[in-house]
């Protein structure tokens, strides 16, 4: 495909653990014979078979030796574009047509032993998000709604749906693996949370592309075309969980799904196992986003407990994070007429105003000031901070006032 290669893995037929010890080399493989190559550390795979016995990805017996080919091998594989090989010479082996499919921009199956892997769906969806001109074949569309249908996914473990996941976030057009998954079913069964979302209406005054779901999908690629960190993309994926919950008749309105998605958020990320940083910081921007967009709205009181909310004071980097989700929500729409992509984003401006100015205060000193058992001094710091929060705000205001009078009286003028 001409991308660079940053990895090489290489296949040995016709040889044995005994014979790879022999030269030399180190085995590093669990399950099957995987060695390291005792000068460049690359990895050396005997030619193996392998069999389902049980249920979910773990359920394989592997069966290497010096009789098993390099097509048997390769049959094995999940893709047609994963199952092809090069020989010393530079001979390209494509058994299964794998260049056929790359031409042709195609993800197929190799053989009906893909539905014996539930990561493969994963794998798959997490193709489409770096290769974003490739379709799914429809054969290999059915045959992982049949794996959903006879459960092979409800066996995957978090610590493997969250590493595909996560990988499949940082590629250049996320929202694939997203729609992939919804289309053959998994995402319901993976993320019902998320899988909520898709047919669950907006106001179109605000959200011309109406559903939840779709405006999910259009804010997390907007979170990739922006290069943000895996906290940013992870955080957009969840931000509107809470919508999922409201009540058909209160559509399509989502009053306080800011709170109730903050609850759903942690539970998921407690299900994956995810970092407590990743998870605090996607709570914050599912609790908070409608606060941030509302920024010219809220009493500097209000602002400032928002900060103390989200920690802002000790860790300002994270703060920053659920900034750049918000401006993710704010310009993941879409529209025949406008590009919601170009649209102003102030509130980036005010909360980074606010939290300079709430942090100048001598919090040292207001402390000395008072008994260091005081139960008063957490207040009194809140109202230190949104003093000096509401001095700036009213600058700013005025400033803007003063910007736009000028701006009259010179139109005026002429």
């Amino acid at each position: 495909m001409g991308l660079p290669v940053h990895d090489r893995d290489y296949v040995v037929v016709g040889s044995t653990v005994e014979e790879m010890l022999s030269l030399g080399f180190t085995p590093v493989g669990k399950e099957f014979p995987v060695f390291l190559h005792p000068e460049t550390k690359q990895e050396y795979a005997l030619a193996r078979t392998e069999k389902k016995v049980a249920p979910g990805y773990r359920g394989f017996v592997f069966h290497a030796s010096p009789d098993v080919t390099l097509e048997e091998d390769l049959l094995r594989r999940d893709l047609t574009i994963n199952a092809m090989a090069m020989s010393e010479e530079g001979e390209i082996i494509d058994p299964f047509g794998g260049r056929r499919d790359i031409e042709n921009r195609v993800f197929r199956h190799v053989s009906e032993a893909f539905a014996e892997d539930p990561v493969r769906i994963l794998r798959l969806a997490r193709f489409a998000a770096r290769f974003r001109d490739f379709s799914v074949a429809p054969e290999t569309m059915e045959l992982m709604k049949k794996m959903v249908t006879d459960g092979e996914v409800d066996a995957l473990v978090p610590e493997r749906v969250w590493k595909e996941l996560s990988q499949g976030l940082m590629e250049s057009m996320p929202s694939r693996m997203i729609q992939i998954m919804h289309d053959c079913g998994a995402l319901e069964r993976i993320f019902p949370e998320i899988e909520a979302l898709w047919e669950v209406p907006q106001p179109e005054k605000y959200h011309p592309e109406i559903y939840a779901g779709k405006h999910t999908l259009l804010a997390l690629d907007y979170s990739a075309k922006m290069n943000y960190p895996l906290t940013v993309r992870f955080s957009v994926l969840l931000h509107d969980l809470g919508k999922g919950t409201t009540p058909p008749n209160q559509w399509p309105h989502h009053r306080a799904h800011e709170e109730r998605g903050a609850s759903i958020v942690d539970n998921v990320c407690r299900r994956l196992h995810v970092s407590k940083m990743l998870r605090d910081i996607a709570v914050m921007t599912a609790r908070e986003h409608g606060n941030i967009r509302r920024s010219s709205e809220l009493r500097s009181k209000t602002a400032v407990m928002v900060l103390e909310r989200c920690d802002a004071f000790r860790r300002p980097e994270r703060f920053i994070d659920v900034i750049n989700a918000t401006e993710c929500d704010l310009r993941g729409r879409k529209s025949d007429t406008v590009s919601f992509e170009d649209i102003d984003f102030p509130q980036r401006a005010y909360w980074m105003m606010v939290l300079n100015a709430a942090r100048s205060i001598d919090a040292a000193a207001i402390i000395q000031s008072m008994d260091d058992a005081s139960e008063e001094i957490p207040r009194a710091l809140h109202n230190a901070r949104a003093d000096a929060a509401a001095d700036a705000v009213n600058a700013w205001r005025f400033g803007h006032i003063k910007k736009a009078s000028v701006a009259e009286a010179s139109t005026s003028a002429q």
